[in-house]
Formats: C-alpha cells, structure tokens, sequence
C-alpha cells in the first residue's frame, strides 16, 4: 500500500480516487505515522431481494401480548 502525507493527499486527491476506484488502498499519514486508510467501498455481492421470504414468516397472534414475568427479570439482569 502506498503511503501519503497530508500535504501530498490533498495535492494529488483526484489521483489517489482513481487508485481506489481500481482497488487500490491507500495509507495517509501524519508527521510519518499512518493515520487513515482510503480504500474502495464493498459492493455487495448480491443485490438484496425485498419480499424474498413473503409468507413464509408467520407471527402469531400472542407476538405483542407482554413477555412472560421469568422472560422479562433475564432481560433486565435479574433472577
């Protein structure tokens, strides 16, 4: 990875843009110790699907009734 100072990242930003765009990360540092990464953002690898599991997730009539009294104390840290 190549490294660049503050002065020299702001001097070259559109360049090290079209690093990371191909990939490429990028360590910025400060007085010689890194202090940011530049890097590409991950797509995801699949598009996500809405509706994908539409009637196969039922909620029963009970699913708002409040929880159990044994439910809710673990919920709240006691026994």
């Amino acid at each position: 990875m190549p490294t660049y100072n503050i002065h020299e990242a702001k001097t070259h930003f559109s360049k090290l843009i079209e690093s990371v765009q191909q990939g490429e990360k990028v360590i910025i540092s400060k007085a010689g110790k890194p202090v940011a990464i530049l890097g590409p953002i991950k797509k995801d690898k699949v598009p996500r699907v809405r509706g994908l599991l539409k009637d196969q997730i039922h909620l029963g009539p009970e699913f708002d009734e409040p929880l159990p009294a044994e439910v809710l104390a673990a919920f709240e840290g006691n026994k």
